[in-house]
């Protein structure tokens, strides 16, 4: 069974139900769970629970340096055990939530996103045995996925934050250029991941932020933002979409959706006629 979600950040909820969904398939282990860790990193509320056949860990706190998985939050590594009843390399604070499900072989993963561990995912098995190489290999993927969704979700959080802060004074919608800007930016990110449902959220957000600017283009002069208008002009000077990329501190991927967008408001089929028609318009020099 799957568990909702109970901490205050709902983003990050979803993402940890759905790496212990993985983390369980990819390893072939029938149980999975993991749960997110407190602000202080001092502990952990696993409230995910994948394949298991009673809720005796549901809700369970575990403090760093306890049991497994606070073995792994106060290493920051992963930690793996073959009898977890039976080890001698963890506490055993916790046996009485783990014993009804009878899991014996287990591994605990830390999710970590820049220098703080975000959430630790446990895979577990009800048979003593030492946990292989592609077992090891397998969840080590899932956690880097999930790692990766979870830094999206961050920088896609600040932009948004970022833009939506008053400059100097109070501010009720975005411009049409900052609009277009941010979701420019938001689209090349999600070119970037695999996951569907985090794709699809980051195309929510693009068209709530649209929503929000009350973007119009009705007028003869076309709305390029500041980013597209940059891009244009280093075009306009020869740069590839290479140069274009070092020279602004974008990547080159993100410059391909800026001209792309561009190209599409200008009506333009290629970055020449985009040049062209950006400088009649007077938007370029």
């Amino acid at each position: 069974m799957t568990t909702p979600s109970d901490q205050s950040s709902p983003d990050l909820g979803v993402l940890l139900a759905r790496g212990v969904r993985a983390l369980r398939e990819a390893t072939e282990l029938p149980v999975a769970f993991g749960g997110a860790v407190s602000a202080d990193r001092r502990r952990l509320v696993i409230d995910q629970l994948s394949g298991t056949a009673t809720r005796s860990l549901l809700n369970l706190t575990v403090s760093s340096g306890a049991g497994l998985g606070g073995k792994a939050l106060a290493l920051a590594r992963p930690s793996a055990v073959a009898d977890y009843l039976n080890a001698e390399e963890i506490t055993h604070r916790y046996d009485a939530a783990v014993a009804p499900e009878g899991l014996r072989a287990m591994l605990a993963l830390p999710i970590r996103v820049g220098e703080g561990t975000h959430a630790i995912l446990y895979a577990a098995g009800r048979q003593r045995t030492h946990l292989g190489d592609d077992v090891l290999r397998a969840a080590e993927r899932v956690v880097r996925r999930v790692e990766r969704d979870i830094a999206v979700e961050q920088e896609v959080l600040r932009r948004l934050a970022c833009t939506a802060a008053p400059a100097t004074g109070p501010r009720t919608a975005l411009s049409a250029g900052e609009a277009d800007e941010l979701c420019t930016e938001i689209m090349a990110i999600a070119t970037t991941i695999e996951d569907e449902g985090t794709r699809g959220r980051l195309l929510e957000v693009c068209r709530r932020v649209r929503a929000r600017s009350g973007r119009r283009l009705d007028g003869a002069r076309p709305a390029l933002s500041p980013r597209e208008t940059d891009v244009l002009a280093l075009v306009a000077t020869g740069c590839t979409n290479d140069a274009v990329a070092r020279r602004l501190g974008l990547l080159p991927n993100t410059v391909k959706s800026y001209l792309k967008s561009a190209m599409k408001k200008l009506d333009a089929t290629n970055r020449v006629q985009a040049v062209n028609r950006a400088r009649q318009a007077g938007l370029i020099g």
